[in-house]
């Protein structure tokens, strides 16, 4: 598929996302932030916005709910369906000397409807053998994935041996434009 200047996404479908990474609660460790990224088929054209980020870190003093209240703006043109965009969620925890340790995994499909949509992304952690969970406790760290696509991929990620973390919350606002067009009612 060839896109060709301005004028080319005038014939084409586009998606504006708009919203937040409202925050993160049910984690085991305060001190959070949230690596993030969205993930589209190769139909898919990031017209403005960024395709990743990272939240600050919040360490609540009364409850275990994290804020970040972190934005996300995008805009997408398309010709198609396939490959419809989906979020993908690392969740941090950072510790008392400042190191970093991973706290869950997660991702979601961004709502094909429009209108303000609000998610809650249940994320999980590997969780390794007993040796490696008994040194966790002691130690810190623990296992982490070495191809991150897994994570929205699907097909390996069923045979990983994981624990069920936390969630985060995010709010979005969907925005379709042309995609009557193509054949779908919004």
């Amino acid at each position: 598929m060839k896109f060709h200047g301005p004028r080319a996404t005038l014939r084409m479908a586009e998606l504006h996302i708009i919203g937040q990474i409202v925050g993160a609660s049910g984690f085991p460790h305060s001190s959070l932030f949230c690596k993030w990224g969205i993930h589209t088929g190769g139909a898919w054209r990031l017209l403005s916005g960024l395709r990743e980020g990272q939240t600050q870190v919040d360490s609540p003093q009364t409850s275990d709910v994290a804020f970040w209240s972190h934005p996300i703006d995008l805009h997408y043109a398309t010709k198609g369906l396939q490959g419809w965009p989906k979020l993908h969620l690392q969740v941090w925890h950072q510790d008392s000397f400042g190191r970093c340790e991973l706290s869950g995994y997660g991702y979601c499909h961004v709502p094909s409807s429009p209108g303000h949509h609000r998610l809650r992304c249940a994320t999980w952690r590997p969780l390794g053998s007993w040796q490696e969970q008994l040194a966790q406790s002691f130690v810190g760290g623990g296992p982490q994935l070495r191809f991150p696509d897994v994570i929205y991929s699907g097909a390996d990620r069923y045979r990983l041996h994981t624990g069920a973390a936390g969630t985060v919350e995010l709010e979005l606002g969907i925005i379709l434009r042309n995609f009557d067009k193509y054949g779908v009612e919004s």
